[in-house]
């Protein structure tokens, strides 16, 4: 029987960075009841959420890893907070020409060995790293955006692997941590 799950490819923290965010995502559930963005860990998105075969989800996995292993790893600055009008709050991350060329060609290689559909979020990349969205109350929206803003996250993050996560039972998790090469 052929089982259709969904997967999406992100960058995902590790460590003191991880731990950083998920107690400021924790904290806005706790004061704010904004608690969707606890669904997936940190992360930065990389290749939209896609359905893929679960069946072949191995061969996915060799033929991402055989590709991301093409690329060096990658250093990253999280910092600032902005906003998607008044439905999501964001940390910023600093634009490199490194990932926006690898993200640029991971979409390429998807369309092209994958056969995966290139979505609107796929052509406009706009690197971030959402802590709350969708279920944000308009009166508490102002309060999350202090909140996250006098966290004052300034990170720099060094990006050895890209994670493949799956969506399992309503939450995203990491179902493979993929390396970086040494190009």
């Amino acid at each position: 029987m052929k089982m259709m799950q969904k997967y999406f490819l992100a960058v995902v923290p590790e460590g003191k960075v991880m731990e950083r965010i998920t107690k400021l995502k924790v904290e806005i559930k706790d004061r704010h009841q904004a608690k969707f963005a606890l669904k997936s860990p940190a992360h930065i998105t990389v290749k939209m959420p896609f359905i893929y075969n679960e069946a072949k989800e191995n061969k996915l996995i060799l033929k991402l890893g055989e590709f991301i292993e093409d690329y060096r790893p990658m250093l990253m600055r999280i910092r600032g907070v902005k906003t998607f009008g008044q439905r999501v709050i964001y940390l910023g991350v600093d634009d490199t020409p490194d990932l926006f060329d690898f993200q640029r060609e991971l979409k390429s290689f998807c369309k092209r060995e994958l056969n995966l559909v290139d979505e609107l979020s796929d052509r406009n990349f706009h690197p971030h790293m959402t802590i709350a969205f969708k279920d944000i109350k308009k009166e508490q929206f102002q309060n999350i955006l202090k909140l996250a803003t006098e966290t004052n996250l300034d990170e720099v993050l060094s990006v050895t692997t890209i994670a493949l996560l799956k969506k399992v039972e309503g939450r995203w998790e990491v179902l493979e941590n993929l390396k970086l090469g040494q190009r």
